[in-house]
């Protein structure tokens, strides 16, 4: 019986991986190898794990610290010779995952907190924002407790741009300011 799907072999899940790890801007784990790839429903995780150590040794992608993984110049030349093989669902899927990968990681790269604790007992929030150019804002807040700080924490790693937006316009839009 024909296997359905893009998966046929271990070349295949080489060539997937080569395709995704190509388009990414950043180190990668595995399991976001896996993830990124898994956009054919014949790939199984173990090939993953199984295809990434081959692909260290034969020189297609380099390990990092902590167990990340990018894409060597050998393994660029032969993913532009072997991404023609992968279906065009398939590759459209993992380019819209890549994609999603990619802005997710950059906006990480801008959004930073820290939960400090402080001898009074209560915690330190410290938030920022930044964009290419550097720092745009730091917001430092007290909670009473950890579980309030860490709330806090993820709030604004979710909403940061909004924060910012709206302290600009809360603090700009004063029509009775007169500039001297």
């Amino acid at each position: 019986m024909q296997r359905l799907g893009f998966i046929h072999d271990m070349m295949d899940v080489k060539v997937l991986i080569l395709f995704v790890t190509a388009r990414t801007n950043y180190p990668i784990s595995s399991q976001e190898i896996y993830e990124l790839c898994y956009q054919d429903d014949c790939l199984s995780y173990f090939d993953v794990c199984t295809a990434i150590p081959e692909m260290v040794k034969s020189g297609h992608l380099t390990e990092l610290p902590e167990e990340k993984y990018e894409i060597t110049d050998k393994g660029r030349e032969a993913g532009a010779l072997t991404e023609d093989s992968i279906a065009f669902t398939v590759k459209q899927k993992a380019e819209n995952a890549v994609a999603r990968f990619n802005r997710q990681i950059r906006r990480q790269s801008f959004v930073k907190t820290q939960v400090i604790p402080r001898e009074s007992g209560d915690f330190s929030v410290v938030m920022s924002l930044d964009d290419e150019m550097g720092n745009l804002m730091t917001l430092e807040l007290v909670a009473p407790d950890q579980r309030q700080a860490v709330r806090l924490s993820r709030l604004f790693e979710k909403k940061a741009e909004d924060v910012y937006n709206l302290t600009m316009t809360e603090l700009l839009d004063d029509e009775d300011f007169l500039e001297e």
